[in-house]
């Protein structure tokens, strides 16, 4: 028997493959499945089955291509119906593989079509569960993701039942493979270990802890921050399906000239995408251009901020146009216009026009402060961040809600803006999109609130400000 976490930073996810006798299973892959074909390869193994817990919301599934790909059934669990063809299979329904059972456990709360899915090794003992979102290490999938009719408190219900009756009941010993880990917005409150055992969770995880079901229910549904703006678009391509990896590479591979990039710049709803490192892009970038880093979460904040019905042309650090277009395709982005041949490099020395952010450090914020009357500090981090410590004054305008007009109403052109997050990766991107809605006389402060923190001269308070 063969055990595989394959973990992704980016989305905090993780698929896994499992082996016996040359057959695999793979459940919850990505949307780019070179890496299960090149593993089932290297180990001279066939993938027989592709497990799915669930429909995914912050990621698209491989399932499709993956399938066609290996001729391997798609899986589901009871109460899932989709546009394209699964096998449906029913609690306690046993698959054979190899010299291992994998067990299906029907455990509906965060969906009601969640699975958990039971290993058992060569002797027929429980080995690990794969809970999906129905488990995590120290936390469980939140409730209030769209599933028909049901409310969360309703699902939550369902959740309760689901770990109590089937999941809690495992031997002490039994692995925990989870989903997600720490990061994801699929729970609350995740740790920062990418598995665990049955035993370690009961000692630790309230949702194993005895209580009852109305305290349960209260605890998994208070304090669930809003959900990303993509998780129901993705959810729904799960269910639905989608056109192949492979189409959107050739759309997004077209490499353009200067000439081409700007005709197609000129285009109306085109995204300039800029996927350099944030320090790159603050000192020089086009004009127009929305700045989201690979080095960060890259395809979260894409789907949080970017309109999937309109095309992005990209522009990448040399050799990093596949990763982008495969880390934006894993969100659901499918229109790709192409990209700068060349890079930003390129355009620069064609003497195009550029633009720049400036950045700082705390101490000139801590100069400025006292003597501007005009000056606005703007804080991007997540309402909990902010509450937890924030420069006096400054107002708190969550990333995800940067788009909003909303949000900007109390800006005026003659403000001084100063803006940060926790470390630099986030402001920037907040710096980009207040120059395209028009606000150029800003600063982002480097290090962000991690650095801001540590000067002494920076009035700091844990209540909210607005601004006047």
């Amino acid at each position: 028997m063969f055990v595989k976490q394959l973990y992704t930073g980016c989305l905090s996810e993780a698929a896994y493959y499992i082996e016996s006798e040359g057959k695999a299973a793979v459940i919850d892959p990505l949307r780019d499945i070179d890496v299960y074909l090149e593993l089932a390869k290297e180990r001279n193994a066939s993938i027989q089955y592709i497990l799915e817990t669930h429909f995914h919301a912050d990621f698209v599934s491989g399932h499709l291509d993956l399938s066609k790909a290996t001729g391997a059934s798609i899986v589901y669990g009871p109460e899932t119906e989709t546009s394209f063809p699964i096998y449906k299979a029913k609690d306690g329904e046993v698959f054979q593989l190899g010299r291992v059972q994998i067990e299906v456990l029907h455990t509906p709360g965060h969906t009601v079509e969640s699975t958990c899915y039971l290993l058992k090794d060569e002797n027929c003992t429980p080995h690990a569960v794969f809970t999906g979102d129905t488990l995590f290490v120290g936390d469980v999938g939140r409730p209030d993701l769209s599933s028909g009719d049901l409310s969360k408190e309703e699902l939550a219900a369902m959740l309760y039942d689901s770990l109590q009756n089937k999941i809690a009941v495992l031997p002490d010993e039994v692995i925990v493979y989870p989903a997600h880990g720490q990061g994801s917005s699929c729970g609350k409150n995740l740790g920062p270990e990418s598995y665990s055992t049955i035993g370690e969770q009961k000692q630790t995880n309230y949702a194993l802890q005895s209580k009852s079901k109305e305290q349960f229910i209260k605890e998994v549904t208070e304090g669930l921050g809003d959900l990303p703006l993509y998780f129901p678009i993705n959810a729904k391509i799960n269910k639905e399906g989608y056109d192949s990896l492979d189409g959107i590479m050739q759309q997004g591979l077209i490499a353009l000239s200067v000439e081409e990039f700007k005709i197609k710049a000129r285009q109306p709803d085109i995204i300039i995408l800029d996927t350099r490192k944030s320090e790159e892009f603050t000192q020089q970038f086009i004009p127009g251009s929305i700045s989201i880093g690979l080095e960060g979460r890259f395809a979260e904040w894409a789907g949080s901020l970017l309109s999937f019905d309109k095309p992005i042309l990209l522009v990448t650090e040399d050799g990093k146009e596949s990763e982008s277009i495969v880390r934006l395709a894993r969100v659901g982005f499918s229109r790709m216009a192409g990209y700068l041949k060349g890079g930003f490099n390129t355009w620069k020395q064609a003497g195009e026009p550029i633009d720049m952010i400036i950045d700082i450090e705390p101490d000139e914020l801590a100069m400025d402060i006292p003597f501007d009357d005009k000056l606005v500090v703007i804080d991007v981090r997540r309402e909990p961040e902010f509450a937890d410590g924030h420069v006096r004054g400054a107002i708190n305008i969550p990333l995800d809600e940067m788009n909003d007009p909303a949000s900007m109403a109390n800006i005026e052109e003659d403000h001084n803006v100063y803006v940060h997050c926790a470390g630099g990766y986030r402001s920037v991107i907040a710096a980009s999109l207040l120059k395209r809605q028009g606000i150029h006389n800003l600063r982002n402060i480097a290090g962000g609130w991690n650095k801001i923190k540590e000067q002494e001269k920076i009035a700091i308070d844990k209540e909210k400000s607005v601004l006047n």
